[in-house]
Parts: structure tokens; C-alpha cells; sequence
């Protein structure tokens, strides 16, 4: 290889490692940002935590009125 293309070559690499970094550190700042939010959405709303265990609703009578025989 002659010393032009050597150069060449590891101006690319470096350029390339650069650019893979400055992906995955894009990356993980998107994946941060959506579990904040998924984490902010997916809190209980005050009245569900008070009911726990089998309790029975619409829908539930719904589907027990039809799947009589």
C-alpha cells in the first residue's frame, strides 16, 4: 500500500468508529427517554389499586350469561 491509501484507510476507520459511536450513544439516549415515559404512563390509577383479587364486572357477567349451556 502505498502511503496516500494508508492514510486513506485509517481516516475512514476512524471515521467510522466515530460514527458507530455517536450512534449508539443516539441510541441509548432514545431508549432512555422512552422507558422514562413508558415508566411516567404506566402508573396504576388510584381507583385500580383499591380493587384486588377476582372481582366481577360487565363484561365478565357478559361472558358467563353466554357461555351457558
Amino acid at each position: 500500500m502505498t502511503r496516500k491509501s494508508r492514510t486513506y484507510t485509517e481516516e475512514r476507520r476512524t471515521f467510522l468508529k466515530k460514527l458507530a459511536a455517536a450512534g449508539g450513544a443516539g441510541a441509548a439516549v432514545v431508549m432512555t427517554s422512552r422507558s422514562a415515559l413508558a415508566s411516567a404512563d404506566n402508573e396504576p390509577a388510584p381507583e385500580a389499586t383499591k380493587q384486588r383479587g377476582y372481582h366481577e364486572t360487565p363484561h365478565i357477567r357478559d361472558y358467563y350469561r353466554t357461555a351457558k349451556l
